[in-house]
């Protein structure tokens, strides 16, 4: 690794501001590691930082702006002080790289999600010549074998850990193949070390992540051969992942769910619309009865299982038509914990120059959808009460007076434990429910086995 702390960034601070997705907050927590080789510090209070790094994401409307306003919120805080040293990380970096520079002359230097192991150099370099900087190659390789070096420093009882990085897809709507580049599987061996130390550090529960996580393919290890690896770590109890392809559930993973006891049965499986015309209008590359046949399947493996999705409305050429088999889709599966907005063009995507559909035709669709979402959350949360179920504990509620964990389905989960009880997983019995969280009293503070 060859580096020194600059004696200039001795007990230096550090803020992180990250956007998006969990990959994001993975990169930010993997950059807090790295920085701390050349002596800066995280700092929560971001008027005291030496550097001010936001980690930014290019997948929502309006995520250029996000960042152009908080630049505008840290001039003015730092105005009357000295000026931080300001970096643009992430997959707005990558792709507006060269017109941020430009267009905001506070921003000191860009780096890409596939550069970020070159951050420190990036930083001394800069502190010597004070010369705009873009790093901005895709280097999956490169980074994933130098951040194997540095310790993994999460001790969260639930932990990220990204296994897969890119997209070959090319679905019409999405930006990522262009920000995150393509497809790339991290080495079998070195995301069970990364697990092994998450493990070794206080996590109980692992969540693999990738763009397309379920494509992870390095030397024929597949993402079933890592949830058996991790399955072995006594600590782990709980493996998720997050965020999966129809046409990459693979029939070796399909399967896993009928043997593994770690392995929670809530699937995230984004269908984006329930008609195959939309679909085909997006380059998915599925159908939507390929995806009620995955459904069918694990239903039948384990009648536990829930699904949960990702839907974008009003895709160009969606008609009512295919907004209604949108709609049936959600009543057949009833997914217990989704995402819907309204289709919005990213620049550089083939979908970006498409004819909108009416805005007001638009939101009215978004409404009917959420409120159908909506409607089976609350069921299924009020099918769970006066029932007992497991709850993995994460930490204290805010004012320290209950405790916080979440079900087997990802839902939260508030109850009166108390702090000996983080870490474990305890019984609870629910007792009352609104659509997003659950409220109970424990009723057992031993270790469960979890199904």
């Amino acid at each position: 690794m060859g580096l020194r702390k600059s004696p200039k960034n001795m007990n230096q601070k550090i803020f992180i501001k990250t956007f998006g997705c969990q990959m994001n907050e993975y990169d930010s927590n993997r950059i807090l590691d790295l920085v701390k080789k050349i002596g800066y510090e995280k700092t929560e209070i971001y008027e005291n930082a030496d550097c001010y790094l936001i980690n930014t994401c290019h997948i929502r409307d309006k995520s250029k702006e996000k960042v152009y306003h908080e630049i505008g919120r840290v001039k003015k805080k730092f105005r009357l002080k000295k000026k931080p040293l300001v970096i643009i990380a992430g997959c707005v970096a990558q792709a507006e790289n060269q017109e941020m520079l430009e267009r905001e002359p506070y921003i000191d230097f860009v780096i890409g999600p596939q550069s970020y192991h070159k951050i420190n150099n990036a930083i001394l370099n800069y502190e010597k010549q004070k010369k705009k900087i873009q790093e901005i190659e895709f280097d999956a390789d490169s980074k994933f074998d130098y951040l194997s070096k540095i310790k993994n420093s999460s001790s969260k009882v639930s932990s990220f850990l990204t296994i897969q990085e890119g997209c070959d897809k090319f679905c019409h709507f999405c930006v990522v193949p262009y920000t995150r580049g393509p497809e790339y599987s991290r080495p079998f061996n070195q995301i069970l070390d990364e697990a092994k130390h998450l493990a070794d550090s206080g996590s109980k529960e692992i969540i693999l992540l990738g763009q397309n996580v379920n494509a992870y393919n390095n030397d024929g290890y597949r993402l079933s051969d890592l949830i058996l690896g991790i399955e072995k770590l006594n600590e782990i109890k709980r493996i998720r992942y997050t965020t999966s392809h129809p046409k990459d559930m693979t029939e070796d993973l399909i399967e896993i769910y009928k043997s593994s006891k770690k392995l929670m049965p809530l699937v995230h499986l984004p269908v984006q619309s329930g008609s195959n015309k939309i679909l085909k209008l997006m380059n998915r590359k599925h159908t939507v009865e390929e995806y009620l046949k995955i459904y069918d399947i694990l239903k039948k493996f384990n009648p536990k299982i829930e699904f949960s999705s990702d839907f974008i409305i009003s895709y160009p050429g969606e008609d009512d038509q295919d907004f209604k088999f949108t709609c049936h889709l959600i009543d057949k599966i009833r997914f217990i914990n989704s995402y819907s907005f309204i289709f919005s063009p990213r620049p550089g995507t083939p979908a970006e120059n498409l004819n909108l559909i009416e805005k007001k035709i638009s939101i009215k669709r978004l409404e009917k959808i959420q409120n159908l979402l909506f409607e089976n959350q609350i069921q299924m949360n009020k099918s769970l009460e006066k029932n007992v179920i497991n709850v993995l504990v994460e930490n204290l509620t805010d004012d320290k007076t209950k405790t916080f964990g979440r079900s087997e389905y990802m839902t939260p989960v508030i109850f009166n434990g108390n702090k000996s009880d983080i870490g474990k997983v305890v019984q609870v019995r629910i007792n009352k429910s609104n659509r997003t969280t659950l409220f109970g009293e424990i009723v057992s503070n031993s270790n469960q086995k979890v199904a």
